[in-house]
């Protein structure tokens, strides 16, 4: 069976901008990285209006799945998906028809809204309407707390049960394909390297090299969108 992870690179040709390529967000706005980072968006309610601002504003709204993420959907209609791993919070697996039950969101997804309180739960849709009303900084309704969407955000521990999951499906793999991710976030990181050290064929599919290339057992360079469904033509065949 083969598992798969992906990072930010799969979701940039449906027009979502990754964080370290050569237009990433770490490089057309610096200051971009406060506005995940957990004690400045609790601190700061300047930083917290500019990152709702970000999020209103985010391209995943409107985007769509491309051939990679459809590319998926038929490798687990082909029975031979096990687990799809996740460092995006975009939802476009499960937009593209990924089953949500074998979807692992390493960091959460943007479109839910959690208060950093009382841990009450509402959507990002719904704070949407909020802010677009006037209300530049929304605080919980029932108990005044701070909001925040469903992202892992810097300063904050993965979701034990996600990455106890994520592990078990590395480990158990036959074949784990890593596409569109630097390699270089841990502990996402190290889920490639303890699919390689337990028997797994090692399969990278990222324009520019990871730290894990030299485990691997191929590494692809070419454009995510034609390399990912070519590579799945490939695994359904055998």
């Amino acid at each position: 069976m083969i598992t798969v992870m992906t990072g930010a690179g799969i979701s940039t040709e449906s027009g979502i901008p990754d964080y370290r390529g050569p237009a990433g967000l770490w490089r057309t706005d610096p200051d971009y990285s406060k506005l995940v980072t957990l004690h400045y968006y609790l601190d700061d309610p300047d930083i917290r209006r500019r990152s709702w601002r970000f999020r209103l504003d985010s391209p995943a709204w409107t985007a769509q799945p491309n051939p990679a993420h459809l590319a998926l959907v038929e490798l687990e209609r082909a029975g031979l998906l096990s687990w799809l791993i996740t460092q995006n919070v975009d939802g476009l697996h499960q937009r593209a028809g990924s089953d949500p039950g074998r979807v692992l969101e390493l960091h959460g997804n943007m479109f839910g809204i959690v208060c950093t309180a009382c841990a009450g739960r509402t959507t990002l849709a719904e704070a949407r309407e909020r802010i677009l009303a006037g209300e530049a900084d929304p605080a919980c309704l029932a108990c005044g707390g701070v909001l925040k969407t469903t992202t892992v955000m810097f300063g904050e521990n993965l979701d034990d049960s996600t990455i106890r999951r994520a592990v078990e499906a590395s480990a158990a793999c036959e074949v784990f394909v890593a596409v569109g991710t630097s390699l270089q976030v841990q502990p996402a990181a190290s889920l490639a390297g303890i699919a390689a050290e337990s028997g797994a064929r090692l399969v990278i599919v990222n324009d520019s090299p990871t730290p894990y290339d030299a485990l691997a057992d191929e590494v692809i360079r070419d454009p995510i969108g034609t390399a990912l469904p070519a590579l799945v033509r490939r695994l359904t065949a055998l």
